[in-house]
């Protein structure tokens, strides 16, 4: 009985039943045709769209559905304006031909429109052509501006950004991220870990911010598709963590990098236009500029702490021009400006108390004292013709070599078979072939000037195998000086090499001379009143006249006013700790009121030296940019 149901079922379905059901079947489809297609556009519309946003296009970029999925930058609700931009980048992405086909051919971007407060700026996209390189020039300062880089697989082949002389934005966020993971990189945020497994694409390019704000340009070759991720990845994770340690001191910076250099070039400026030596002293407790006691190689002479002197307000003054703000003396960068050079100086004793002075300071900024020591291993600065510090570090040294007169001292052959003892004021000093090529060198002679031989002048001056009988100093003085002069011009390449000429620095002796019971030793505080000052020194105005007659710009420092305020600052009786028999039955008697206790006030020369190389470089840098 069932196998009799079962073959007639079966020739049912076989027969002509099956025909008449599919004919009703299709029947009903074609009464559902519209429902049916509306499903299924509806189905079609949804599958691309995952599509799309999982799976973006090798050969562009989809802007607003790859930001779904990305972490956001903004700190605040978008505004109107963020939506206006992101459906533009929906019509751009399925419109390519309507706006990029301009791209190639744009040379720059302008951002002079930038916003300078409170934006945020996200999610911008750089998209380039093949071979297409795109130069920004100096982009503005923004500042409080978060700032959004998307990393996106598949740029275009050999697309890169240029950003010349970039300004540093203030309180910036640079955030990184790519299509697959983002990374963000918030302010003061020092502990970002690296990623391991973020992998970028062949053909993309990324800008590194540096301390300095300039970019570093990192580009990835022209890898096949198949090769993304595998040695790309390797360089772009490096790359991330040169970026995190970059961002993290940029984003501690803030306005402080923009400040500091506009404030540099306004000094700059203002040091250029400033009469340095018209000027007062002023006390100030950040002073001296390095430790009484701190340096070793301060001659006895100079050390006045160490031999007893009981004051210490000597040191506590800085020099104040009327006219600018003399800066601080900052070692390290003095350093920096003196890399690879030779500072020379060249003279008489006070100029030894300057280049002292000048190595003190120098040398108390390096961590590495081991360094900093005299190339001849001295230890002791008087009695030799030269000395010369090397700072390792730098490459650079700072010399002083003996030359009181600048013209050389000789012996004449008595009939007798004797000698006498003259000046030669037509030969320069022996050493001027050793110091002729150093890049900055600084000249001075004075108070040998004023030593009996020389203030009488009889007997003593010679040119050529000619003893003049009686010569007046002055004379003397400017022959000399011309001599000097001639072989400046003649020797010193003044392209190659800054020259500088300090003037007379004031004695102070009361009751005599340095050799006649001078004495200062009373002395604690400077001149106040200008009308205690002395007249300007003649010979000063011989000096003054020879340098104005010079094809070789030299720059003369003049002293002569801003010392003779500090009378003071002489070592007086404190110029050493071992007196003599004699010296201490009537010390008083032997004092030092020409020199100067260190530290003191050739600190202040030496800072005003500073000045000047910091306006010298400044001019050299706007000449080179004229000449670019």
């Amino acid at each position: 009985m069932a196998d009799t149901t079962a073959s007639k079922h079966l020739s049912s379905i076989n027969g002509r039943n099956i025909i008449t059901d599919i004919k009703n079947l299709s029947s009903l489809l074609k009464t559902k045709r519209t429902v049916t297609f509306a499903y299924g556009f509806m189905f079609a519309f949804v599958a691309f769209t995952v599509f799309l946003a999982f799976s973006p296009s090798q050969n562009s970029s989809s802007p607003w559905f790859t930001n779904i999925f990305s972490t956001s930058a903004t700190t605040s609700t978008a505004s109107s304006d963020s939506y206006r931009s992101q459906f533009s980048s929906i019509f751009s992405y399925l419109l390519p031909n309507n706006t990029a086909a301009a791209t190639p051919q744009k040379q720059g971007h302008d951002f002079s429109s930038l916003p300078s407060q409170n934006t945020t700026r996200s999610n911008s996209t750089l998209s380039q052509s093949s071979n297409t390189r795109t130069e920004v020039a100096d982009p503005p300062s923004v500042k409080n501006v978060t700032q959004s880089t998307v990393l996106q697989p598949n740029q275009t082949a050999n697309s890169s950004v240029v950003i010349k002389d970039p300004t540093p934005a203030n309180n910036q966020t640079q955030i990184a991220v790519n299509s697959n993971k983002g990374l963000v990189f918030k302010p003061n945020h020092t502990t970002v870990a690296a990623p391991t497994t973020t992998q970028v694409a062949a053909n993309q390019s990324e800008n590194t911010p540096t301390k300095s704000g300039s970019l570093v340009k990192e580009r990835s070759g022209n890898q096949d598709k198949g090769d993304a991720g595998k040695s790309v990845a390797s360089n772009f994770t490096a790359s991330l963590l040169k970026k995190q340690g970059n961002v993290t001191k940029q984003s501690n910076e803030t306005n402080s990098g923009v400040k500091v250099k506009q404030g540099i070039d306004n000094l700059v400026q203002n040091l250029a236009n400033c009469e340095f030596f018209d000027g007062e002293w002023v006390k100030d407790d950040s002073y001296p500029l390095y430790q009484p006691g701190s340096c070793s190689l301060i001659d006895e002479q100079f050390n006045c702490i160490i031999n007893g002197r009981p004051d210490k307000d000597y040191q506590k003054y800085k020099w104040k021009p009327k006219g600018c703000t003399l800066p601080r003396l900052n070692p390290g960068h003095m350093l920096d400006m003196l890399r690879g050079k030779r500072l020379v100086f060249v003279g008489d004793s006070l100029n030894r108390n300057m280049w002292e002075s000048l190595v003190c300071i120098l040398k108390g900024s390096v961590k590495d004292q081991s360094k900093v020591f005299e190339v001849n291993g001295r230890h002791h600065f008087r009695g030799e013709a030269s000395y010369s510090f090397l700072f390792k570090d730098y490459k650079c040294t700072i010399e002083f070599f003996v030359s009181p007169f600048l013209v050389q001292e000789w012996e004449m052959p008595e009939e007798n078979g004797s000698k006498k003892e003259t000046l030669r004021l037509d030969l320069v000093g022996r050493s001027s072939s050793q110091y002729k090529d150093a890049d900055i060198i600084v000249f001075n002679t004075g108070h040998w000037w004023t030593h009996d031989k020389t203030s009488k002048g009889k007997d003593y001056y010679q040119e050529g195998s000619h003893v003049y009988d009686e010569l007046n100093v002055l004379e003397a003085f400017r022959k000399a000086l011309t001599t000097w002069a001639r072989w400046v011009d003649a020797n010193v390449n003044p392209v190659k090499s800054l020259v500088f000429f300090r003037g007379y620095s004031a004695s102070h002796f009361s009751g005599g001379q340095w050799n006649s019971g001078g004495q200062c030793d009373s002395e604690v505080e400077p001149i106040k009143n200008v009308t205690y000052l002395r007249e300007y020194p003649p010979k000063m105005l011989v000096l003054e006249k020879v340098l104005r007659n010079m094809k070789t710009r030299v720059t003369y420092l003049n002293v002569t006013q801003m010392t003779d305020y500090r009378k003071d600052g002489h070592p007086s009786v404190y110029r050493k700790q071992n007196l003599s028999p004699e010296e201490r039955k009537s010390p008083l008697h032997f004092q030092d009121c020409s020199h100067w206790c260190l530290p003191g006030v050739p600190d202040a020369w030496n800072e005003i030296l500073y000045a000047k190389l910091l306006v010298n470089e400044k001019q050299k840098q706007q000449a080179q940019k004229k000449h670019v």
